[in-house]
């Protein structure tokens, strides 16, 4: 494995906010209290989740669910279906896109800044002097809220890897990778091998683990053998098919056919089902087709406009990218165009060479955070500079895309979480520049 960096803070601490602060007076302090953003580990969130009794969910079924890409739709897909069948459902995820709320979700709704302060106050109590990083407050206070809830059902989405992420604290009932490819190389490894073994470290001995993902690297499937694992895999264990207009799913105990298309990609829905199995091998089918045919997530090849097509897509990696561009084919557009803003620490060359073929137009951006790629970065790497515009911000670039918008162009914003917060927040005040 590679050594893990440290990205260091520049902002300066700040004093414990006081009793009912507001929740973004916390999370400012939460930003500016630990010195490094990413700080791999176990011991410390551990230390403090053992003192506030959140280590054990003794009446609750945990899920954690892992992977390069579809954690958050594969997620979403499983609390639908769930929540159909009656069942009271936490879910805890990352990053959000617009409020900070949206990391944590109780019984389908987003946790008010009342009791996201609450557990932040008894958190801030329980720690004293372990230090913690942003997401590691963050995931106690997901779990602080969830065994205040009593909930029939948690579902953690992993932030980064498996083996050392703070949600791996928990030991999950039902363990689900959805995909493994090059993402994070710096904390994760070069290649998919490395990779996989990160993300095998959710699995738990005599459970089920259930692998979405197509090409399994032989490492995964050492690891979950050396864990004692059950494997649950999909070409072997569960198999889906889909045609033109529905797809149909097989596995040990589900068959349900003339399940209509998703709005999200079609292997984690699949995966989705396959979790679902292990989950509450009793649901019916008419609900897990209404959960699968009709959840919907922001920030994934969201149509904010249809004409012209406006989509929203967080993609930033080559996995992502690729997916993407399948989708966008499909739809067969005579002139595509992109807004595009990434950040340094990504596989930029590969992304942008994804799409390069395929963009007439693109409109580059920086963001508005320290670790944006500069514009004039991502132009470098792309060929025709006929085709090419720089700006200096999100805003900037997506007036300018206005003006030269035609009723049939599809455009795709696409290349961080940022990229399409900032977007929907310009959509929001109007396209105001």
């Amino acid at each position: 494995m590679p050594a893990v960096p440290t990205l260091v803070r520049m902002k300066a601490p700040t004093s414990v906010p006081t009793h009912n602060a507001l929740l973004v007076t916390w999370t400012d302090y939460l930003l500016a209290i630990h010195p490094t953003e990413i700080d791999m580990g176990l011991t410390r969130v551990s230390l403090v989740a053992d003192r506030m009794g959140l280590l054990y969910f003794d009446h609750t079924k945990v899920i954690t669910v892992a992977g390069t890409n579809g954690k958050g739709s594969t997620c979403a897909m499983i609390e639908a279906a769930l929540i159909l069948e009656g069942l009271s459902v936490g879910v805890y995820s990352s990053p959000h896109l617009i409020h900070y709320n949206e990391r944590v979700r109780i019984k389908g709704i987003d946790a008010s800044d009342s009791d996201l302060v609450a557990a932040f106050e008894a958190i801030e109590l329980a720690r004293d002097e372990t230090s913690l990083t942003f997401f590691e407050y963050a995931t106690l206070a997901g779990l602080y809220l969830f065994k205040a809830a009593k909930l029939d059902v948690i579902l953690l989405e992993v932030g980064l890897g498996g083996r050392l992420d703070a949600t791996n604290m928990i030991d999950a009932d039902v363990a689900v990778i959805t995909s493994i490819d090059l993402d994070h190389q710096e904390y994760l490894g070069d290649t998919r091998e490395q990779v996989a073994v990160e993300k095998a470290g959710i699995c738990r001995k005599g459970k089920p683990v259930i692998i979405g993902e197509q090409d399994i690297p032989q490492t995964l499937i050492a690891s979950v053998a050396a864990k004692g694992a059950l494997l649950y895999a999909v070409n072997n264990d569960f198999h889906y098919q889909a045609m033109v207009s529905h797809w149909s799913y097989q596995g040990k105990l589900f068959n349900v056919c003339d399940i209509g298309l998703p709005e999200l990609p079609l292997p984690n829905a699949a995966t989705a089902i396959a979790a679902l199995e292990h989950i509450c091998p009793s649901m019916s089918s008419d609900n897990i087709k209404q959960a699968i045919a009709h959840t919907r997530l922001s920030g994934r090849l969201e149509c904010v406009s249809q004409s012209p097509t406006i989509l929203l897509d967080v993609a930033h990696n080559p996995h992502a990218a690729r997916y993407l561009l399948s989708r966008l084919q499909v739809r067969q557009p005579k002139r595509l165009l992109a807004l595009c803003g990434m950040l340094k620490d990504k596989d930029i060359q590969q992304v942008l060479s994804v799409f390069e073929p395929h963009v007439e137009r693109w409109y580059c951006c920086d963001l508005n955070v320290p670790r944006s790629a500069k514009a004039t970065d991502l132009a470098r790497l792309l060929p025709d500079s006929d085709g090419v515009q720089i700006f200096e911000s999100l805003a900037l670039g997506w007036a300018q895309l206005h003006k030269e918008l035609q009723e049939d162009d599809i455009v795709i914003v696409f290349g961080s979480f940022y990229t399409v917060a900032g977007i929907k927040t310009l959509i929001e005040g109007n396209y105001s520049a």
